[in-house]
């Protein structure tokens, strides 16, 4: 090989190799970012196997939905205070305990204390007037009992104008409307030691003067516009003979004879501070409870107070009378409001049934926009409800006998009202039956029970039933269905029929679940 020859092999070779390094470098540097040697080509792009790619959240997704966590235990808190009794035990207490030492509470001074009884004076026919002792009373609530209140004060949204109406048509200052937080912090269903009855707190005989009818299905003294009635009835009669709204006030509590004998033993003094030191303890307290309500709800803003409202408002609720026996479950299942908010709405029904007497008118509240539903469709919801009625044994769930009680242990998302109404018993009794004086619960509790229920039991669980829907119709629930509504999409199809071609003995439905519409 020529010298020539070898130095045109060695540039060739050179220029070669260059060009090979070249194209290596352009690679590494378009990948620079990638470190390791395990690499793949996804579109068309270099990456890393170890690189994490982010998920990114499908965001229409609509599986697995849920609630708000705060909004649904805000829903919780409400229908709990439907059932709840406490309010009603702490105001009794705090009534009859009453202390008159001075409390400290430097956000009320006294001065301005004075200013605003002297200004609520100006404008109420109540003796409301500065003294230490109702100063106590005021102050003690304003820093014991501000949650209390604060409850109460959203609760009398809902009843404070039915209150006001007819103390209006009565003559009876508006100002009394405090009387009911005082008697039962707003609880129909309230009930004292000695059997006084409603949010005005009727005994059985007083009532009865009144035209408060009490029978095995209804109890009048837990209407609320029927017993608000005979409380301006009573009211007006008690004023009729002292003159005096305080001591009508102290008479309603404890009777006009024991008024008289406090005013006797004060030598003749007609002034409730005067006789208080005579008056039942009871009494003795009565009065400044009901004045110190009356500041703290007249002053809530000055004091900070915000209220939590109720679902709706009365005058989001109309009534309808009606004409067939009918049980709350049964409105509840035509018209998709829940059983909680009618029992809320309709108080007088003990047992949740308005009956039909004959002679006699009984109403059902309802909120407004399910009144047109009910009426529409009311021959319709009364057959439904005569069919559920007549698979009964009787009228009503016959009481189990003591031998035949049950162990009910408390599991997560219970309350009182959730266990009665499974077990078709009352609150109450629950309480009565296991010694409760709240209706707090802890979860693992063993509660005693004697089910109205017969079939109820915490421990059984139903056995999983297959319905062959082969050659037949067929409709899937949705959200908001129920048996009735679902029946009436099919011509001819009741209630009944679902239920018997599906196996199905209560009126309960799964979101998803198949039912066969069709023979």
């Amino acid at each position: 090989m020529t010298l020539k020859t070898f130095l045109l092999a060695c540039l060739c070779l050179s220029v070669c190799s260059g060009y090979s390094q070249t194209k290596t470098d352009s690679i590494s540097k378009k990948s620079s970012d990638v470190v390791s040697n395990k690499d793949s080509v996804i579109d068309g792009k270099l990456f890393a196997s170890e690189k994490k790619i982010d998920v990114e959240v499908d965001t229409l997704g609509v599986k697995n939905l849920k609630d708000l966590p705060q909004v649904a235990e805000l829903d919780k808190k409400w229908l709990d205070e439907l059932y709840n009794n406490s309010l009603f035990d702490t105001i009794y207490k705090s009534v009859t305990e009453l202390e008159y030492e001075p409390v400290y509470y430097p956000e009320l001074s006294t001065d301005t204390l004075k200013a605003r009884l002297e200004r609520l004076n100006a404008r109420t026919p109540f003796n409301v007037e500065y003294n230490p002792s109702l100063e106590s009373v005021i102050k003690s609530y304003l820093k014991h009992r501000r949650n209390s209140l604060e409850r109460l004060m959203g609760l009398s949204h809902f009843y404070f104008p039915m209150f006001e109406q007819e103390f209006d048509n009565q003559n009876i200052p508006l100002e009394m409307k405090y009387l009911a937080i005082v008697e039962s912090a707003l609880k129909p269903r309230a009930r004292s030691r000695v059997g006084a009855t409603g949010i005005w707190q009727f005994m059985y005989g007083t009532g009865k003067e009144h035209d408060l009818n009490v029978s095995s299905y209804v109890d009048d003294r837990s209407d609320p516009i029927k017993s608000t009635k005979a409380a301006a009835e009573y009211l007006n009669r008690v004023y009729r003979i002292f003159n005096d709204w305080d001591l009508a006030l102290a008479a309603y509590n404890s009777g006009p004879g024991n008024v008289n004998k406090a005013i006797r033993r004060s030598g003749g003094s007609k002034n409730y501070w005067n006789i208080r030191q005579n008056l039942p303890r009871e009494t003795a307290g009565y009065v400044p409870a009901f004045l110190a309500t009356m500041y703290i709800f007249e002053y809530a803003k000055e004091h900070g107070f915000k209220p939590e409202r109720p679902a709706f408002q009365l005058i989001q609720t109309d009534t309808v009378h009606v004409k067939q026996m009918i049980s709350l479950n049964h409105v509840s299942e035509a018209t998709g409001i829940k059983i909680e908010e009618l029992q809320f709405l309709n108080p007088a029904y003990k047992l949740d049934i308005i009956p039909k007497v004959k002679g006699k008118t009984y109403a059902l509240r309802l909120p407004r926009e399910a009144i047109g539903t009910f009426v529409t469709n009311e021959d319709k919801i009364y057959a439904f409800a005569n069919a559920e009625f007549n698979q009964r044994e009787k009228p009503l769930p016959e009481i189990v006998s003591d031998d035949t009680k049950i162990r009910y242990r408390v599991q997560n998302g219970d309350y009182l009202g959730k266990i009665a109404r499974k077990y078709g018993v009352r609150v109450s009794q629950l309480k009565q039956w296991n010694g409760l004086r709240s209706n707090n619960l802890k979860i693992g509790q063993r509660l005693t029970i004697y089910p109205r229920n017969h079939g109820a039991s915490s421990s059984s669980k139903p056995v999983k039933k297959v319905v062959n829907t082969a050659g037949k119709q067929t409709y899937k629930v949705k959200s908001g269905d129920s048996l009735w509504t679902i029946a009436q999409k099919f011509s001819g199809v009741s209630v009944q029929n679902i239920k018997d071609w599906n196996d199905i003995s209560g009126n309960k439905l799964k979101i998803g679940m198949t039912l066969v519409v069709s023979k």
